[in-house]
């Protein structure tokens, strides 16, 4: 149930410092969780008192992903980080969507920490992953997003190609009601920070409280990693 990440040149080139935590476990997916949803009221409630649009990309792991896009040749004003812009939606008053369980923890651990949070199916990965830039021309649809153009985007892929990208996941790998393999990526455009060390504890705390998370492995991955 190992899932390694690889790097490829391109990224390395660009993001040497780029750093994923992942989570990798048996979970049990539901619909909804009341639960959970008291406390992803009470976060947005008091998120909302304490931050305004403006500030918003003054967030440590936000300011770093949209370096992270420079970099690598992208527009964070016409792509944004998924934590951005999930931030943005809480400020403008539209709410937070339910998805289901699983999502719905992702979407609130990227909410907390700032960090943009990938979530996938693990039963429906091929073969390990690779970390790299996306192509021009390169297949992707996203969730909920349509066909998106993920040139000069960070991209992790399969073997089969793209499952996500900071921005949006990939339909293919999509978290579903009846997921009980379980990856999650956290991406760390700062490398490996305390920040993210809580993140993941964090994380595997929400799975284990709503997603009756099992073995959960966590692994980090990075270049510069030893």
């Amino acid at each position: 149930m190992v899932t390694k990440i690889h790097f490829a040149e391109d990224i390395i080139g660009v993001q040497p410092q780029l750093v994923c935590a992942t989570m990798v476990c048996q979970v049990e997916n539901s619909e909804s969780n009341e639960a959970l949803w008291c406390e992803i009221d009470t976060f947005c409630h008091d998120f909302i008192a304490k931050y305004t649009i403006p500030e918003i990309n003054r967030r440590e792991a936000i300011a770093a992903t949209r370096l992270a896009y420079k970099a690598c040749g992208k527009d964070p004003n016409r792509y944004r980080p998924s934590a951005e812009a999930l931030c943005r939606r809480l400020l403008k008053g539209q709410g937070l969507y339910h998805v289901n369980t699983l999502v719905d923890i992702i979407n609130l651990l990227s909410l907390e920490t700032g960090f943009s949070i990938g979530g996938f199916d693990r039963g429906k990965i091929n073969g390990e992953l690779v970390y790299g830039i996306g192509k021009q021309g390169e297949p992707y649809e996203g969730i909920g997003r349509g066909i998106l153009n993920i040139e000069g985007l960070p991209v992790l892929r399969d073997t089969l190609g793209g499952i996500g990208t900071p921005t949006s996941d990939e339909i293919r790998t999509q978290i579903l009601p009846e997921t009980n393999q379980l990856l999650i990526n956290i991406n760390s455009f700062s490398g490996r920070t305390s920040a993210l060390d809580m993140a993941v504890v964090r994380g595997i705390a929400l799975l284990e409280s709503y997603g009756n998370a099992k073995n959960v492995l966590v692994n980090y991955y990075g270049s510069n990693l030893l």
